[in-house]
């Protein structure tokens, strides 16, 4: 079994030095630990949550052509990226703190989403500079009994409203991949 996910992420960025400021700010706030190549081979910025244990990382590199993205959108191409917050005041104080007063576009304000997984609670945000649309969610590790509750009322609501899913949501929503072909 995986136990680790993705090994990073590069994303290009159409004006390299304000989205470094930017990422910079965003990511420092989030305390998070940076690098760059110094331009050895090509030119990106990292950042990842826990330098040097193995770790997961977000780059940026210079864009050679495009625009702003506009998530509404939803063009071709990576929708958002969700980063792990500690904990629901990490999540409001970082829209309060970090959000609001540099007038970064908040899509969806923090809350509960209790259809996503019992005590699920993010706020979304687009990059000012590149449109890149971006998450700070938290799942609990043992969510209390009223997330549960409020967890398993949204999904029954949901199944009301889908007559064509047969049975369990849950059961309804896992997918078999096919396994290594051997031979």
């Amino acid at each position: 079994m995986r136990w680790r996910g993705i090994n990073h992420v590069e994303i290009s960025v159409l004006d390299y030095e304000r989205s470094v400021a930017f990422y910079d700010a965003m990511f420092g706030w989030l305390g998070y630990k940076s690098f760059w190549t110094l331009d050895i081979g090509y030119r990106s910025t990292y950042y990842m949550a826990r330098f040097p244990l193995p770790h997961s990382y977000i780059g940026i590199q210079p864009a050679r052509t495009g625009k702003p993205l506009v998530h509404a959108e939803r063009a071709v191409g990576l929708h958002h990226i969700a980063l792990w917050a500690r904990g629901r005041r990490e999540i409001d104080a970082f829209h309060r703190e970090f959000l609001t007063p540099r007038a970064v576009p908040v899509t969806d304000p923090p809350r509960e989403y209790p259809t996503y997984t019992p005590g699920y609670y993010a706020v979304f945000f687009d990059d000012p500079i590149n449109g890149i649309h971006w998450e700070l969610a938290h799942i609990p590790r043992l969510p209390g009994l009223r997330s549960w509750h409020r967890w398993k009322h949204a999904l029954n609501a949901e199944a009301r409203a889908h007559p064509e899913w047969s049975g369990d949501p849950l059961r309804a929503a896992m997918r078999r991949l096919p396994g290594r072909q051997r031979g």
